[in-house]
């Protein structure tokens, strides 16, 4: 049975976006690699996510983003019908906090937005930016813009957002899945990364301060 609930975890029609992959014979496709197999080999996850000698900070920290959309991308797609406009009008993590939708063309200002609606936004926005040879270059020798770092911040800060709002308001439907240690881990792994590089301002983090049973630290 919990094989079969992780197994719809994964489950590729249940993507909410296509997934990102990285080209073959790239460095950033070799970094990716080394990442995954550190991550399978049962390693400490805080040792995971430190940067591997000689390798750019930059391609580390690209490889985490794209690959943290795809899994965070795959964890609301399987939540995604727990998660209605009916349910939650809102994008909220409890009645404490709630995350309002801005970009620069259509809500220009912080606007309310049902969950739903957010995830949509948010994945689209992410998608649009990783797609972007001028903020995440693909071809060898082309530096990263000053601001890269300033954009994955903004990237993983509204990531982050996701698990706030599926800990707390779809916990029930993740145990009832079997997906509870995945997520868990996905979110552990999350974490450590950015607390690693310093990459979200913690009072953005206080939402999850307190996690559901099951986290361990």
């Amino acid at each position: 049975m919990m094989a079969l609930c992780l197994k719809q975890v994964f489950n590729k029609d249940k993507t909410f976006r296509p997934r990102k992959k990285f080209e073959p014979g790239t460095q950033r496709f070799e970094l990716y690699k080394k990442a995954q197999a550190s991550l399978k080999s049962g390693l400490d996850l805080k040792a995971v996510v430190q940067l591997p000698p000689g390798e750019s900070i930059n391609d580390w920290i690209a490889v985490h983003v794209v690959d943290f959309f795809n899994r965070i991308n795959l964890i609301y797609g399987t939540m995604s019908e727990y998660c209605t406009e009916k349910s939650c009008p809102i994008m909220s993590g409890g009645l404490k906090y709630e995350y309002r939708w801005q970009d620069d063309s259509k809500y220009k200002k912080p606007t309310k937005l049902s969950a739903p609606q957010y995830m949509c936004m948010l994945m689209d926005w992410i998608e649009m930016l990783i797609n972007n040879e001028d903020i995440f270059p693909t071809r060898i020798g082309v530096p990263f813009p000053k601001q890269f770092q300033q954009v994955c911040t903004k990237i993983l800060t509204r990531l982050f957002r996701v698990f706030v709002h599926v800990y707390i308001h779809h916990f029930d439907s993740i145990i009832n899945m079997g997906a509870e240690a995945h997520v868990n881990t996905c979110y552990k792994h999350f974490y450590y990364f950015i607390r690693e590089f310093s990459l979200i301002d913690h009072r953005e983090l206080e939402p999850l301060v307190r996690m559901p049973q099951g986290w361990e630290g």
